[in-house]
């Protein structure tokens, strides 16, 4: 066995823990079961096993395991037979993910060109506790853009009903609800907050009007989180109604556009993205840091800037830092953690 086998089998070891931390243990299963026993004698398992990418940005892992579910989905009746509500022993899934992996290797194999796009919308209710602070802040309403939006289903985050822990807000009667445990001190709720625009940019944006491309990023959210899948549907119909649209391009030329110029009077401007910053290049991250800190300068009390992240960091494991920078204070800091899928947020 060679040393990039060693890699890629480990690769899928460590995304097995990380699914069942994050709730899943069937998608830990399925990546456990690829990572000990694909052989290299399909399409699908030579390019897995031969992966020329980064492992530890490329999430291979997930990439295959959205690969079965989407033809799950499809109808494929050994996955369907052995994938939930079903409950089968892992020599039965193994049979399955084997049988599907005999008659549809081209399918899988192609599966594997898109990085996954979960576009999790739970991870709104962190975002929701920092526009609030925004807005309370500045005193002014929001143009509101995002970087890594894949459908855009962050986009809408004020149109959702949130429950934080004890405490509620939004719109009661939103098909799209946010569940959160809410730890610590809450975000200024009583707030006002309007935003005037939003925009959204991706390498490979999804239209959630699209039945297809409804379908890929579905096929990224774990089989067995059934209410999280409902909310992510629900989600991908209230965005297709509202008409938001993501336009295709690279992060660091559209920010580098975007912010070029100053901001409205009497508007603030917000830049978000969430779990999408480690997969970007270091070059692509430089290029947007210069271009937020050129916007910065630029900023005044009638022009504030804003930049919210949501995203991993070396400070605690399975959890994503919650930051808020702010022009033209130039202030930095950290408001919070939050769960990678939005289960819970502890602020403070």
């Amino acid at each position: 066995m060679s040393s990039s086998d060693h890699r890629i089998r480990d690769d899928f070891q460590r995304q097995a823990l990380a699914c069942e931390a994050l709730g899943s243990p069937f998608t830990s299963r399925v990546c456990r079961l690829l990572g000990e026993r694909l052989s290299g004698t399909s399409h699908f398992g030579a390019r897995v096993l031969g992966w020329q990418g980064r492992p530890d940005s490329d999430a291979l892992p997930l990439r295959a395991a959205g690969a079965f579910h989407a033809l799950k989905r499809q109808g494929v009746a050994e996955l369907i037979a052995a994938y939930p509500p079903n409950e089968v022993d892992d020599g039965a899934l193994w049979r399955a993910l084997e049988a599907a992996i005999a008659g549809h290797d081209d399918f899988l194999t192609r599966f594997l060109d898109s990085a996954p796009q979960t576009n999790e919308v739970s991870r709104s209710s962190a975002i929701l506790g920092a526009v609030l602070h925004i807005a309370k802040r500045t005193g002014h309403p929001l143009d509101v853009y995002e970087i890594g939006a894949s459908a855009g289903l962050n986009l809408g985050f004020d149109a959702y009903a949130y429950e934080l822990g004890s405490a509620r807000w939004g719109d009661a009667a939103s098909p799209v609800k946010i569940v959160s445990e809410w730890q610590g001190k809450l975000p200024p709720l009583d707030g006002e907050l309007r935003v005037v625009s939003r925009k959204g940019s991706d390498l490979n944006p999804l239209d959630a009007s699209d039945e297809g491309q409804r379908e890929r990023l579905l096929s990224y959210i774990w089989p067995d989180q059934t209410a999280r899948l409902a909310r992510i549907e629900a989600a991908l119909r209230e965005t297709a109604h509202m008409g938001v649209k993501v336009e295709r391009a690279d992060a660091a030329d559209w920010v580098e556009r975007e912010f070029a110029a100053p901001g409205v009077e009497g508007r603030a401007r917000v830049l978000m993205h969430t779990i999408m910053w480690q997969y970007m290049p270091r070059e692509t991250q430089a290029r947007i840091e210069a271009a937020m800190e050129r916007a910065g300068a630029a900023a005044t009390k009638d022009t504030p800037l804003a930049w919210i992240s949501v995203e991993a960091d070396a400070k605690a494991a399975m959890s994503a830092s919650v930051r808020l920078r702010m022009w033209p204070e130039g202030t930095d800091e950290e408001l919070g953690r939050a769960d990678f899928h939005g289960r819970w947020v502890r602020w403070g």
